[in-house]
């Protein structure tokens, strides 16, 4: 065979390898950058878990040292009330302490969970107050899950009317009534007090604040005076979540 042939040969499958070779280098160039990237990202991944434990571990402490201090606090001024209606204030605030801690912690619940919880508190506060609650649910309420965001709105609802009666109504008898119509779950709350604050002149911030709270829930509330006198609320939330 010529030899310029056989050099020509030799030098092509030379080219070949080397051309491999750099292929390879280039490959083995890539896989070890997608490893670093990677790896890189573990780590900024372990360090973001890392923060925020440490912050949910710290926020954590906040709460229990604030409701083991702040509670306590609440409860000497229940317990040292010179008037029932200062005690009920106390009281309220605590409740609402306890709202931020359960919020932050997203306890689940369920719609039974919920109405359980806000009739044992307004049952509490209204028989401190010497006043009376009657409490009616309708049969075939669902017992469907329900967030801690709308489970809030709701005992801030109630909590605030409850509050209008204690401070404002002078009643002797709560009546609270939950019902469904419509896919709509439908909650009235009527005393047999004075009436005061059906009018919007009469009912302060309180009112306002209620009103948010159930546009929040996509709901409407409302006052209206009771048929046996006193004040109506009348609150209608949508069962299902809505935006």
């Amino acid at each position: 065979m010529n030899a310029t042939i056989v050099l020509a040969l030799a030098f092509g499958a030379i080219s070949i390898l080397l051309g491999a070779l750099a292929w390879r280098v280039r490959w083995l160039h890539a896989m070890l950058e997608r490893e670093r990237a990677q790896t890189a990202l573990r780590i900024a991944e372990r360090e973001t878990l890392a923060r925020e434990q440490a912050t949910a571990n710290e926020r954590e402490r906040i709460y229990n040292d604030l409701h083991d201090d702040l509670g306590a606090r609440l409860l000497g001024l229940v317990h040292g009330a010179t008037t029932p209606q200062q005690a009920d204030l106390a009281r309220a605030v605590l409740h609402d302490l306890r709202d931020v801690v359960t919020r932050s912690r997203g306890t689940p619940g369920t719609l039974e969970d919920v109405l359980a919880d806000i009739r044992n508190e307004a049952s509490q506060r209204l028989h401190a107050v010497g006043i009376g609650l009657d409490w009616h649910d309708a049969e075939g309420l669902p017992d469907m899950a329900l967030d801690t965001y709308r489970a809030l709105h709701l005992h801030r609802i109630v909590r605030e009317a409850v509050s209008n009666v204690i401070r404002h109504a002078q009643a002797r008898q709560v009546r609270l009534r939950i019902g469904v119509r419509a896919d709509e779950l439908q909650l009235e709350l009527t005393d047999d007090g004075s009436g005061a604050g059906v009018e919007p002149a009469d009912a302060g911030r309180g009112r306002e604040t209620m009103r948010e709270r159930a546009s929040e829930l996509a709901g409407q509330i409302d006052w209206r005076y009771g048929t046996a006198g006193g004040t109506k609320v009348l609150l209608t939330v949508p069962l299902a979540s809505k935006p």
